[in-house]
């Protein structure tokens, strides 16, 4: 594995902490903010809708930079918006900083997928992709599990000030390790413009919006969830995490090897586990076990689809790599803030916490739909996958 794909992966690993962490957060931020938990979930809201709207802005900003120099430029961003995170007094300062951090999100997972396809052979791409959101995963094992406990243990400040940190070592990395592409075609941001009037493009992005809506229709409320129905000590709660993030990483070296294999298959079966899983989380997150267990899965399934949702937008985008996978990225953080919204609005509704679970297995069923219809449409269920 080249070492550049180590440092893209604790890239992602550093990104990833931030986004997800303020989820097992929630209740500390909701309580020291002086703002309800709804309140709260919108700084995932906020976070996901700067993405979306950001991506693209970035990718066309960069698009005159190499990629090495664009991916360093965007995580100089990154740890200017953690170190605001950590010194944010309210909730307002709290909100922007969050969308200053994310305002690089995009653009750098996906120059970076491009990137470390590039690093390997072109029967291995989707698994390379895979290896660089295993940061991304990881963020949810180690980083989102520390950083609860950190949070709870110093405040939930201390969290961002040491991501800020882990950022600063990351641009180091970058600098140090990151390949020069001499041969590397100028961008053309015309070129990559006129790509996007593929239909199949917006139909696979479509895919990506359902997927994470899904994803974080659960996701956004879980410990909450945990401690209210499952009645989980805040403790629990982080040890839960720490499984979720388990099933995350495992899903996701999975779904790297099933998207080189059949990518419409692949996506199919892991929208219709998600739906299954959601559905039975209703249910068994009254049990500790039950719990516990559905979540494992649950978290493998989700992202089983990452690499192959990532792989599909390029397949359908492939004159324009830099900017489809930014804008999926973009799409991913749509869906981001359309599932936090749906959870929200379950609980506003004043429904049972355990209505949320059912909320995501509704999205996923949509995702299916749109799977199916994007690659008969495309008759592309069994083709190989192409280089990045």
């Amino acid at each position: 594995m080249p070492l550049a794909l180590v440092i893209l992966a604790l890239s992602s690993f550093a990104i990833g902490t931030t986004e997800f962490v303020i989820m097992g957060l929630l209740p500390e931020v909701a309580s020291d903010l002086a703002v309800t938990i709804p309140q709260a979930g919108w700084l995932v809201t906020g976070y996901a809708l700067a993405v979306a709207i950001g991506a693209p802005i970035m990718a066309v900003s960069t698009a005159h930079l190499k990629r090495r120099t664009a991916l360093i430029a965007l995580m100089a961003f990154f740890v200017a918006g953690n170190l605001l995170c950590a010194l944010s007094p309210d909730y307002w300062v709290l909100m922007i900083a969050r969308i200053v951090t994310a305002l690089c999100h995009g653009a750098f997972f996906g120059i970076g997928s491009v990137v470390a396809a590039n690093l390997v052979a072109p029967d291995r791409k989707a698994r390379a992709v895979a290896l660089m959101f295993t940061g991304l995963t990881l963020a949810n094992v180690l980083g989102v599990p520390l950083g609860t406990a950190i949070g709870q243990a110093y405040g939930w400040r201390s969290t961002f000030a040491v991501v800020t940190v882990i950022g600063v070592l990351t641009f180091i990395g970058l600098i140090a390790i990151l390949p020069k592409d001499r041969n590397e075609e100028q961008g053309n941001i015309f070129r990559e413009i006129a790509a996007l009037r593929n239909g199949h493009l917006w139909l696979a992005l479509s895919t990506t919006v359902f997927f994470a809506a899904s994803m974080f229709a659960l996701f956004t409320y879980i410990a909450p969830l945990l401690r209210d129905v499952t009645g989980l000590s805040p403790e629990g709660v982080t040890w839960t995490l720490f499984l979720i993030g388990l099933g995350l990483t495992v899903g996701n070296l999975i779904g790297g090897k099933l998207a080189d294999w059949k990518l419409g298959p692949a996506l199919a079966g892991t929208f219709a586990l998600i739906a299954i899983t959601s559905i039975a989380f209703s249910f068994t997150s009254r049990s500790f076990i039950g719990a516990e267990i559905t979540l494992f899965i649950w978290a493998m399934a989700s992202f089983a689809a990452v690499p192959a949702l990532q792989v599909g937008v390029v397949r359908f985008g492939r004159d324009a790599p830099n900017l489809v996978s930014t804008i999926n990225i973009g799409a991913f953080n749509t869906g981001n803030a359309l599932g936090a919204w749906a959870g929200g609005m379950v609980i506003d509704a004043g429904l049972d916490m355990t209505d949320v679970p059912l909320a995501a297995a509704l999205m996923a069923v949509i995702g299916l739909g749109a799977t199916l219809l994007t690659y008969r449409s495309a008759g592309q269920q069994t083709a190989p996958t192409p280089a990045a």
